[in-house]
C-alpha cells in the first residue's frame, strides 16, 4: 500500500492548515497516512553559526526521512505576513543543508487557508514559484478562503470549495 504524509506549515495547536490537511488526506484513496506535527521536530533558528559549531539537528534528518519515505505529500502552508510560517521556514531551511532537492519529486498536494477571502493565495503562489527548484513535484494545489465560514466538523461545508478540493486530491491520487 502507497504511504503518504500529511502535515501544516504551522506549530498552532489548532492550527487551520492541518485541520484542512487531515481533512484532505482523508479523501485520498488506496493510502497509509502519517500526520506530521511540526511541534514534534524542535529546531533552533537556522544559522551558519550553528550549524558549523553543532551540525545539523537530528529532527531535521527525521523530518526528511519522513519526505523520502512517502509516496506523497499534503502540505498546507499557514501564511504569516504574506509568507511562510516562521516554524516551517526554519524546517524547510535545515532540510536544505542535508539535500538541496528536499521535497524527493514526490508528488504533492499543495494548499493554504487563512481565516481571509484570500485563503493564504500570497504563501501559496511562494510555494509554487519555489518549491520546483527544491525537488517539488507539485501536482495539485488548492485554496480555502475564509476557513471560519468554509470548514466545520473536520470537513470543508461549502459545495463549491468541496468540489474544487476534491477535483485536486483526484489528481494528486493519480500521481500517487
Amino acid at each position: 500500500m502507497k504511504h503518504i504524509i500529511a502535515f501544516a506549515g504551522s506549530n498552532s495547536k489548532n492550527s487551520i492548515n492541518k485541520q484542512l490537511a487531515i481533512y484532505a488526506s482523508t479523501l485520498v484513496k488506496d493510502v497509509e497516512v502519517n500526520i506530521l506535527d511540526l511541534n514534534d521536530f524542535d529546531l533552533p533558528i537556522y544559522g551558519i553559526d550553528y550549524e558549523i559549531k553543532h551540525g545539523i539537528p537530528d529532527n531535521a534528518h527525521k523530518f526528511l526521512e519522513h519526505i523520502k519515505s512517502s509516496d506523497g505529500i499534503i502540505l498546507s502552508l499557514a501564511e504569516h505576513n504574506g509568507a511562510y510560517a516562521t516554524v516551517f521556514k526554519n524546517i524547510f531551511d535545515w532540510m536544505s543543508r542535508i539535500n538541496g532537492k528536499l521535497w524527493s519529486d514526490k508528488p504533492m498536494l499543495l494548499m493554504a487557508s487563512s481565516p481571509g477571502g484570500r485563503g493564504g493565495t500570497t504563501v501559496l503562489d511562494i510555494a509554487k514559484g519555489r518549491f520546483p527548484y527544491m525537488g517539488g513535484n507539485i501536482v495539485a494545489d488548492f485554496s480555502l478562503p475564509s476557513f471560519n465560514e468554509n470548514f466545520s466538523e473536520g470537513k470543508i461545508i461549502n459545495s463549491e470549495l468541496n468540489d474544487q478540493l476534491m477535483k485536486q486530491v483526484v489528481m494528486f491520487n493519480k500521481n500517487v
